[in-house]
């Protein structure tokens, strides 16, 4: 578990402006994620715009950001859905030689019930050759994986070895800390509840900002967790002003205008995902400025 504890960033992806994959902001953006200290890449996620990405473009971008991390940091690859037989041929299919762990969201739309999602995971966990993170992020999914379903997995299936956890109930996430087994970690997935997370018990984070922001980001979830809470809720505090304009008009439209006021990439999504507002941007370049 120690490769995937700490600050993991859920990557984007990055457009040029007739759509294509832009590569060379995708290297420009791993570059800067790991020059500032993250501990962990998470490829091909929500924040990815996995729904709008072909099949061949995801074995590229697989191809692509294993050759330029060149193993310095781990890799953990997204492969979820709402068919599980789909999700289980897309493991068997998919060349895993190079990640650590599949993050698998928990199926969204047909509104599964707690044992669909028991059952769900089952069957990924008895084929796939990695371990597996759960990802619990109801407000997409239209669907919340209970505490109880959570920890029922975790004990029951070895391969399961973590949850990022996106519910935004600190109830539920304290039971589940309190209650999972000794090998089984809590992940945030919400950036702005990382730091409560961790003085729960929480062992690390998925982020968005932590793409435009690792260095900070980074040293905030380390003093985290080595109880620095002075340094680390300094930190926190810092950054709390960003969190408005990176979620208010959806993710990842708020990280991309970010990253494109840092250089980093073009403002770019695919449809039906569009741009912040211009009356956002100009506030979050304000804001950027101060």
């Amino acid at each position: 578990m120690s490769n995937i504890t700490g600050t993991g960033v859920a990557l984007i992806t990055p457009f040029n402006n007739d759509s294509s994959i832009d590569y060379n902001s995708l290297q420009k953006l791993i570059e800067h994620v790991i020059e500032g200290g993250i501990d962990f890449l998470v490829l091909l996620g929500t924040t990815a715009e996995v729904t709008s990405i072909s099949n061949i473009e995801k074995k590229e971008i697989i191809d692509f950001v294993v050759k330029i991390n060149s193993k310095r940091v781990p890799l953990v690859i997204g492969i979820g859905g709402n068919n599980t037989l789909n999700v289980k041929n897309e493991i068997l299919n998919t060349d895993l030689s190079n990640f650590c762990a599949i993050l698998s969201v928990t199926p969204y739309y047909n509104k599964p019930s707690q044992d669909g999602l028991y059952n769900h995971y089952k069957e990924i966990s008895k084929i796939s050759p990695l371990p597996i993170i759960l990802y619990n992020v109801p407000s997409r999914t239209g669907v919340n994986m209970s505490s109880d379903t959570t920890l029922r997995l975790a004990h029951d299936f070895n391969n399961i070895i973590a949850v990022k956890e996106a519910s935004g109930d600190i109830d539920q996430i304290t039971k589940i800390i309190n209650d999972k087994p000794v090998n089984f970690n809590v992940l945030s997935g919400d950036d702005a509840l990382t730091l409560k997370m961790i003085y729960l018990g929480a062992k690390g984070v998925i982020s968005v900002i932590g793409q435009s922001n690792p260095k900070d980001f980074s040293k905030m979830v380390n003093f985290g967790l080595s109880n620095n809470k002075a340094e680390a809720n300094k930190i926190h505090d810092n950054l709390f002003k960003y969190y408005h304009f990176l979620y208010s008009e959806g993710n990842p439209s708020g990280i991309k205008a970010l990253l494109f006021l840092l250089k980093i990439c073009k403002n770019n999504l695919r449809l039906p995902l569009t741009s912040i507002s211009s009356n956002l941007l100009n506030q979050l370049k304000l804001n950027l400025n101060k």
